[in-house]
């Protein structure tokens, strides 16, 4: 199984919002690259963002992301109790069954 490198993730309290952004490393072969490169086809299917144990991003996927796809997304502090200092876990699952957990600390 190939090392994947590290997701960047940056997540910053501003108003009782959380904003999160979320650089995953992933080469993201569609069928039609991987036909053309004689690979397998493989992207990331399955992400969950996660704080304090409680779910604040869930979403499928599909072939159609870029490589090393960027994430965007916002979710009220208050809600799952989430304050500044708090390690935001962001885990993706690929096609093959790759798993890749990062962690970044909520400023």
């Amino acid at each position: 199984m190939a090392k994947t490198k590290k997701t960047r993730i940056k997540a910053k309290l501003k108003k009782g919002v959380v904003t999160v952004k979320a650089l995953a490393n992933h080469e993201m072969l569609s069928h039609q690259e991987a036909k053309r490169a004689k690979k397998e086809a493989n992207w990331i299917n399955y992400i969950v963002a996660k704080v304090n144990g409680n779910v604040v991003y869930e979403v499928s996927t599909s072939q159609f992301l870029s490589k090393n796809p960027y994430f965007k997304f916002q979710f009220n502090a208050e809600a799952v109790g989430a304050k500044k200092g708090d390690k935001l876990e962001f885990t993706w699952v690929d096609m093959k069954g790759t798993t890749r957990t990062d962690k970044g600390k909520i400023k």
